[in-house]
């Protein structure tokens, strides 16, 4: 009882409100006014604040390190150890020391991110080509800023651009970089944010200047024909596509080809691969050649390493003997990153708004923000020059009476009214006077004022000419050429990565010449599975074994290198090579083509046949009566594309079909019992795969078609009595001597 009483109370007590506190209460919310209350906020701020990088090039975290590396005076001055960088960096960048570590890796010249690394490193920062090898602590590396980082920084505190405060309020750092060129297209630049993302590939510096000053002249200028294509840090060969690169540089979106640079030893019998695609990494590659050499696909290399030293990437393929090295590398490129493409999404914030803009119009946004910059800091220029023109004139009305300015000071007892007194005797105000009570008593002489005052009518000039400049845009544009053009002068270097035309492309190998050519049987079965036999193996075992349930369906002679269609219930078309099918024996149950050939869920292969040249057409039958010649040919393509839709109609169930080389006589039952008989001939071919073809019979209510069999693999022995005189046709019943149901059976 004792124990019950004490349950009892301490459950009131927790009941209690008074005793435990207040309880939580659980608001119910529209999950929409969760997402625009709570999830909004944060994507715009990854998307404005974080990942898109803006019209200098740069993210707000690139931005805030280099600042501050600019501030510890790093530009010029010796290196620092990278942790005295990240400790200052974030009292601008609170996010942690290692996300501002990265940061700082991936600028560094050691990384070899950039075209042109910002950061001048000393010690190990790993390599961009590299996924496995890490870059040491920041204890141990050593940084300073590049000498090009001069011109990201120029006339920085020249009133360039606007400067905010940092996360704290404590200190101003800048919203974007004065860049004199534009960096945004040259420096490569990577960021996934909420809903959208931004991949940046590098151009030639000098490309890029050539083609700004280009533009700047010309708005109209032919782009293609001075920026060649992309630059990329680690080099290779960019196989030139006008229409692919023209498509990036319309709309800021695409991808274009490149592929690895290599040499044959041929005294050790050897390949070395030195340069490879920007996009992957010596490890991908190596990973994928041992799978090719695993899975046998690839017999021409004895041993396959890694020989990367600090002379740079080298990857050393061993040839077994009489291997031809150009073939091979033709079948490696096919097979594997040694050829690889590089995407672009050229999206960047303008304003504050991401936006996906072509070259042209990223040089535009880039020629107004520049132009505005170098305006301003003109502006300044001039502001400066002005006040110093105003202090000037006030010293000039003190060189009428040095001597009565000496006396009014001297005269002067309260030193608030020294002030008061010079603009009351001289007629300057304030500032002037101010000036004037500040020069010290030994250059109180007249060829000191004379002097001074004689850069009056300089400045005035100076003033004259700045004001024109301000408000005369040609004039900021020879500016911005003149920066350009030295920048291309200090900075530019050649092209890391070649173009490849196509006149230079070798003549890449036939892929079928890689496949072995030899004749096979193949055994489709009713479920879908699919089996392909040597001759010699059938010869030495020939009954086929099937799945319980399954039996068979479909079988060809054939050759290894030929093609295959599979037709599935959702009227697609599956295209595969045989040789993508292993040699296999009657006695094994073969590959179940849903699985191999990556069908969707419940997805289910009930028709082949074997296109060879493509040329004849497909007869398809369907439940409804209806039957539709469609060309082969419209299922052939120009890529390698592996999977069609809308492979034939969808209206109604197929119940058959025929790869047509030669017409015949068709028999056509329905499960009423009737039979119509007509030659295929009647119909036209359409090139359309998902047409729904004509009425051939015509059919009572809830009956359908139920097969369709060539007229002489039937039983049927009055054929005129079912053969059509004209389409559709209901049929005739069929009669008990022409029912032969046990031959009517499908084979």
């Amino acid at each position: 009882m004792a124990k019950k009483k004490a349950s009892e109370s301490n459950h009131s007590r927790s009941d209690n409100p008074n005793v435990m506190g207040l309880r939580a209460e659980v608001l119910e919310q529209p999950i929409t006014q969760t997402l625009e209350l709570n999830y909004m906020p944060y994507a715009m701020s990854v998307i404005v604040s974080r990942a898109i990088p803006e019209i200098d090039g740069f993210k707000p975290s690139h931005r805030k390190l280099l600042y501050t590396m600019y501030q510890m005076k790093l530009l010029g001055g010796a290196r620092t150890k990278s942790a005295n960088v990240v400790g200052q960096t974030m009292k601008l960048n609170p996010h942690g020391d290692a996300a501002i570590y990265d940061t700082l890796v991936r600028l560094s010249r050691g990384y070899g991110a950039l075209l042109h690394p910002l950061v001048d490193s000393k010690g190990n920062f790993g390599k961009v080509y590299s996924r496995d090898m890490a870059w040491a602590a920041s204890r141990y590396t050593e940084v300073r800023l590049d000498p090009i980082c001069a011109e990201l920084f120029r006339d920085i505190d020249q009133d360039t651009v606007d400067f905010v405060d940092n996360y704290d309020g404590k200190m101003k750092e800048p919203t974007l970089l004065p860049t004199t060129f534009p960096n945004v297209l040259v420096s490569a630049n990577q960021g996934i944010a909420v809903g959208m993302a931004s991949n940046l590939c590098g151009f030639n510096l000098g490309e890029v200047c050539d083609t700004t000053i280009a533009f700047l002249k010309n708005p109209s200028h032919d782009i293609m024909s001075t920026l060649k294509g992309p630059d990329l840090p680690t080099g290779g060969e960019l196989l030139y596509d006008a229409d692919a690169l023209g498509e990036i540089y319309r709309t800021g979106r695409g991808s274009f080809k490149v592929r690895s640079k290599w040499r044959y030893n041929k005294a050790e019998n050897l390949i070395e691969v030195y340069e490879i695609p920007y996009s992957t990494t010596s490890e991908a590659i190596m990973d994928k050649v041992a799978e090719l050499i695993k899975a046998g696909k690839v017999k021409e290399i004895a041993d396959m390493r890694d020989e990367t030293d600090l002379s740079g990437l080298k990857l050393t393929i061993d040839l077994k003997r009489g291997t031809d090295p150009d073939k091979l590398m033709q079948k490696l490129f096919r097979s594997t990153p040694l050829l690889d493409s590089q995407s672009c999404n050229f999206n960047i914030l303008i304003a504050g708004m991401p936006r996906v803009l072509g070259v042209g119009q990223i040089l535009e946004e880039w020629v107004a923000w520049r132009m505005d910059s170098v305006r301003r800091r003109v502006y300044y220029s001039m502001s400066k020059k002005k006040e110093k023109l105003h202090l000037l004139k006030g010293l000039r009305r003190i060189l009428l009476d040095i001597d009565r300015a000496i006396q009014i000071i001297r005269d002067t007892e309260e030193d608030a009214e020294v002030i008061p007194n010079l603009m009351i005797g001289f007629g300057i105000d304030q500032v002037q006077a101010e000036y004037v009570a500040d020069i010290r008593l030994r250059n109180i002489n007249k060829e000191y004022i004379l002097k001074r005052t004689q850069e009056v009518d300089t400045l005035q000039d100076e003033i004259a000419d700045l004001e024109d400049t301000v408000n005369s845009p040609k004039r900021i544009q020879k500016i911005i050429i003149g920066e350009l053009e030295e920048v291309k002068k200090k900075y530019a270097l050649p092209r890391r990565t070649d173009i490849v035309y196509d006149h230079q492309l070798q003549e890449a190998a036939d892929p079928e010449e890689d496949i072995p050519d030899y004749p096979v049987h193949l055994f489709f079965s009713k479920e879908g599975y699919l089996k392909k036999i040597t001759p010699q193996s059938l010869r030495m075992a020939s009954e086929q074994k099937y799945k319980e349930g399954d039996g068979p369906f479909l079988q060809w002679e054939t050759s290894n290198r030929e093609e295959l269609l599979v037709f599935t219930d959702k009227q697609q078309c599956y295209k595969t090579r045989l040789s993508d099918f292993e040699d296999t024996k009657a006695s094994a149950l073969g590959d179940y083509l849903p699985t191999k050939l990556g069908m969707e869920p419940e997805e289910k292969a009930i028709w082949a046949c074997l296109p060879g040249d493509y040329s004849g057409q497909v007869l398809f039958f369907f439940d409804n009566g209806k039957a539709a010649r469609v060309e082969l040919s419209a299922y052939q393509t120009q890529t390698r594309r592996k999977k069609l839709t809308g492979a034939y109609s969808d209206k109604a169930p197929l119940v058959a079909a025929f790869l047509l080389k030669e017409d015949f006589e068709a028999a056509v039952i329905s499960t009423e019992g009737r039979c119509m008989v007509f030659h295929t001939a009647s119909l036209n071919p359409k090139t359309t795969r998902n047409t729904q073809g004509v009425n051939v019979m015509t059919l009572k209510p809830k009956y359908k078609v139920e097969k369709v069999l060539p007229l002489h693999e039937t039983s049927i022995v009055n054929t005129a009595r079912y053969r059509a005189r004209s389409l559709p046709i209901a049929g005739a019943l069929l009669k008990e001597e022409d029912r032969g149901e046990e031959q009517m059976t499908l084979l």
